[in-house]
Protein backbone atom coordinates (compact mmCIF):
# COMPACT_ATOMS: atom_id res chain seq x y z
CA UNK A 1 0.00 0.00 0.00
CA UNK A 2 1.61 3.44 -0.82
CA UNK A 3 0.89 6.43 1.32
CA UNK A 4 -1.25 7.81 -0.02
CA UNK A 5 -3.22 5.06 -0.50
CA UNK A 6 -2.77 4.68 3.69
CA UNK A 7 -3.72 8.01 4.36
CA UNK A 8 -6.77 7.90 2.44
CA UNK A 9 -7.64 5.02 4.20
CA UNK A 10 -6.79 6.74 7.51
CA UNK A 11 -8.71 9.71 6.90
CA UNK A 12 -12.10 7.32 6.05
CA UNK A 13 -11.33 5.42 9.30
CA UNK A 14 -11.11 8.68 11.57
CA UNK A 15 -14.31 10.01 10.02
CA UNK A 16 -16.13 7.02 10.71
CA UNK A 17 -14.77 7.06 14.29
CA UNK A 18 -15.87 11.33 14.60
CA UNK A 19 -19.60 9.83 13.27
CA UNK A 20 -19.30 6.96 15.77
CA UNK A 21 -18.53 9.78 18.62
CA UNK A 22 -21.47 12.02 17.69
CA UNK A 23 -23.87 9.14 17.84
CA UNK A 24 -22.49 8.40 21.57
CA UNK A 25 -22.30 11.60 22.78
CA UNK A 26 -25.95 11.93 21.69
CA UNK A 27 -27.34 9.48 23.38
CA UNK A 28 -25.57 10.77 26.65
CA UNK A 29 -27.92 11.92 29.85
CA UNK A 30 -28.35 15.34 29.59
CA UNK A 31 -27.59 15.62 33.30
CA UNK A 32 -25.05 18.72 34.05
CA UNK A 33 -21.73 16.01 34.02
CA UNK A 34 -23.07 14.40 31.44
CA UNK A 35 -22.90 17.65 29.13
CA UNK A 36 -19.53 18.00 30.22
CA UNK A 37 -18.64 14.80 28.93
CA UNK A 38 -20.39 15.15 25.89
CA UNK A 39 -18.78 18.35 24.91
CA UNK A 40 -14.92 16.91 25.71
CA UNK A 41 -15.45 13.51 23.69
CA UNK A 42 -16.93 15.14 21.06
CA UNK A 43 -14.47 17.77 20.46
CA UNK A 44 -11.72 15.64 20.89
CA UNK A 45 -13.18 12.47 19.41
CA UNK A 46 -13.72 14.59 16.00
CA UNK A 47 -10.76 16.80 16.34
CA UNK A 48 -8.64 13.57 15.90
CA UNK A 49 -9.03 13.13 11.81
CA UNK A 50 -9.41 17.11 11.29
CA UNK A 51 -6.00 17.36 12.21
CA UNK A 52 -5.31 14.36 9.97
CA UNK A 53 -6.61 15.96 7.67
CA UNK A 54 -4.72 18.91 7.30
CA UNK A 55 -1.56 17.16 8.25
CA UNK A 56 -2.22 15.57 4.76
CA UNK A 57 -2.31 19.03 3.12
CA UNK A 58 0.38 20.19 4.79
CA UNK A 59 2.54 22.78 3.25
CA UNK A 60 5.90 21.53 5.13
CA UNK A 61 7.67 18.62 7.61
CA UNK A 62 7.28 20.19 10.41
CA UNK A 63 4.03 21.13 9.71
CA UNK A 64 3.16 17.80 9.31
CA UNK A 65 4.43 16.54 12.39
CA UNK A 66 2.65 19.34 14.27
CA UNK A 67 -0.77 18.19 13.19
CA UNK A 68 -0.01 14.39 13.28
CA UNK A 69 1.34 15.41 17.09
CA UNK A 70 -1.91 16.85 17.52
CA UNK A 71 -4.32 14.05 16.53
CA UNK A 72 -2.06 12.38 19.04
CA UNK A 73 -2.98 14.02 21.43
CA UNK A 74 -6.72 14.22 20.62
CA UNK A 75 -6.91 10.51 20.31
CA UNK A 76 -5.12 10.36 23.87
CA UNK A 77 -7.76 12.57 25.14
CA UNK A 78 -10.58 10.85 23.80
CA UNK A 79 -9.49 7.27 25.14
CA UNK A 80 -9.37 9.18 28.28
CA UNK A 81 -13.15 10.49 28.46
CA UNK A 82 -13.79 6.97 26.89
CA UNK A 83 -12.77 5.02 30.28
CA UNK A 84 -14.22 7.16 31.71
CA UNK A 85 -17.96 7.42 30.43
CA UNK A 86 -17.47 3.13 30.39
CA UNK A 87 -15.77 3.17 34.23
CA UNK A 88 -18.96 5.05 35.66
CA UNK A 89 -21.29 3.36 33.60
CA UNK A 90 -22.90 6.66 32.27
CA UNK A 91 -23.81 4.96 28.93
CA UNK A 92 -25.37 1.80 27.84
CA UNK A 93 -24.10 2.02 24.48
CA UNK A 94 -23.16 -1.37 23.02
CA UNK A 95 -20.66 0.20 21.03
CA UNK A 96 -18.04 1.67 23.52
CA UNK A 97 -15.82 -1.38 23.81
CA UNK A 98 -15.40 -1.32 20.07
CA UNK A 99 -15.39 2.83 20.40
CA UNK A 100 -12.26 2.23 23.27
CA UNK A 101 -10.39 -0.29 20.80
CA UNK A 102 -10.72 1.96 17.71
CA UNK A 103 -9.33 5.03 19.85
CA UNK A 104 -6.67 2.89 21.35
CA UNK A 105 -5.78 1.97 18.01
CA UNK A 106 -5.89 5.44 16.52
CA UNK A 107 -3.46 6.07 19.56
CA UNK A 108 -1.02 3.47 18.16
CA UNK A 109 -1.26 4.75 14.45
CA UNK A 110 -0.61 8.36 15.22
CA UNK A 111 2.41 7.21 17.94
CA UNK A 112 4.16 4.88 15.14
CA UNK A 113 3.76 7.41 12.72
CA UNK A 114 5.12 9.99 15.08
CA UNK A 115 8.35 7.81 15.81
CA UNK A 116 8.91 7.49 12.14
CA UNK A 117 9.54 11.23 11.57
Amino acid sequence: MTNKEFAKKLEARTIKFAIEIINLSAGLPKTPEALVLRNQITKSGTSIGANYREANRSRSEKDFKNKICISLAEASETDYWLEIIDTIKISNNKKLTDLRKEAKELLAIFTSIVNKL
